[in-house]
């Protein structure tokens, strides 16, 4: 069975499963020009495909997670959300496909590109970079976080706008006053860092500790915020 464009739903299944960097890949340099052509466009049809069957299955409700890119000062960052709210954001040094293939194993395969969907959070993200916001109105999805980080994080989503904890208060925070290490654990697994702004927490001394983006982004956002 293949669809209007010739492709075959094996490569349609293929695209997707590999994710977009793979679908829009090329052919292999040593194959010959005919050989190569060939496959550009079958790679270019399977990607096209696979484009169309994720907007059809997002418009339709089919999809479990939508994700998207987004740009911002930092380069281009990955989103994912459910219908719960947002679930991922990644930035650009993590790699897409495998952010994409671990959500697929610990939340749900039914994954597809959907901008439409991710569009109010993009939004919100570049009104916060622009220094137009100073809160998110967003709705999150914890699935990725436990029980103790789900605490952490509800703490370090409380902190205000231009504002900073140390590590310690935080883990007072979420019920562990001795716990400051697990509590710059949980930070550090931070699946939504910027939104939740784990970068608002620092150590005792004002130093400012570690950040899963590295330091220079969590300055940054400081900087932005006028926390520094």
């Amino acid at each position: 069975m293949s669809g209007r464009d010739g492709t075959t739903v094996r490569e349609i299944e293929q695209a997707l499963r590999r994710g977009p960097a793979h679908a829009r890949g090329g052919a292999s340099s040593e194959a010959s020009p005919e050989t190569a052509t060939a496959e550009a466009a079958s790679a270019k049809a399977a990607h096209g495909a696979a484009h169309r069957l994720s907007e059809r299955m997002a418009e339709q409700g089919l999809a479990d997670i939508g994700y998207a890119p987004v740009d911002s000062p930092f380069g281009e960052l990955l989103l994912a959300a459910s219908e719960q709210g947002l679930l991922r954001l990644a930035f650009p040094e993590e790699d897409s496909d495998a952010v994409l293939e671990r959500l697929a194993a610990r939340v749900s395969p039914r994954i597809v590109e959907a901008p439409a969907q991710l569009d109010p959070i993009r939004r919100e993200l570049d009104e916060y970079f622009e220094g137009r916001r100073r809160s998110f109105e967003l709705a999150l999805d914890w699935t990725l976080v436990g029980p103790f980080g789900r605490r952490v994080l509800g703490a370090t989503a409380k902190i205000p706008y231009g504002r900073v904890l140390t590590y310690t208060e935080v883990a007072a925070e979420a019920g562990s006053p001795r716990g400051s290490r697990a509590a710059g654990n949980a930070l550090g697994a931070n699946p939504i860092p910027i939104v939740v702004p784990c970068h608002r927490v620092l150590r005792g001394s004002g130093a400012l500790g570690g950040y899963a983006g590295g330091l220079p982004r969590k300055q940054f956002l400081l900087e932005l915020e006028g926390a520094r």
